[in-house]
């Protein structure tokens, strides 16, 4: 289900990656929202994806953030490996909430979590790494 509100920079969501192409992600997958919300951009924001799988070497543009508690199946994992070389500007018509359940009258549960601020400066570092602007992580 589509998004329909802007989501908070560090909000965990939902993205459908299919119609992207090998080597980009091309399945529905958790992802970090990295971009502010802008006001004269409507209805796009940035983010970047999550991999329980652990990379292979590591490098300075992933970086590992604790999830607890786990998201929702199937996504639960103690932690997620963030792809910060692979950021996407997508439309909210690939993002949507990660749903729990549902409540006893059958209506959706969703999981509205934002990361911490110090996890969103570690992943803004790696995602500067990832653009080829590391020398700029001092900065932040």
């Amino acid at each position: 289900m589509a998004l329909n509100f802007n989501p908070q920079q560090g909000m965990i969501l939902v993205c459908d990656f299919r119609g992207y192409e090998d080597p980009e992600m091309n399945k529905r997958r958790p992802v970090v929202v990295v971009s502010p919300r802008f006001r004269n951009r409507q209805r796009l924001c940035a983010v970047v994806p999550l991999s329980t799988t652990p990379p292979r070497p590591i490098e300075p543009y992933h970086y590992r953030l604790v999830v607890d508690p786990v998201l929702p199946e199937p996504y639960a994992s103690p932690f997620h490996w963030v792809k910060a070389d692979m950021v996407y500007t997508v439309s909210f018509s690939r993002l949507s909430a990660l749903c729990i359940g549902k409540d006893v009258s059958g209506q959706r549960i969703y999981d509205n979590r934002v990361i911490s601020q110090a996890d969103l400066v570690g992943i803004q570092k790696a995602l500067l790494h990832g653009i080829g602007l590391g020398s700029l992580t001092p900065h932040l």
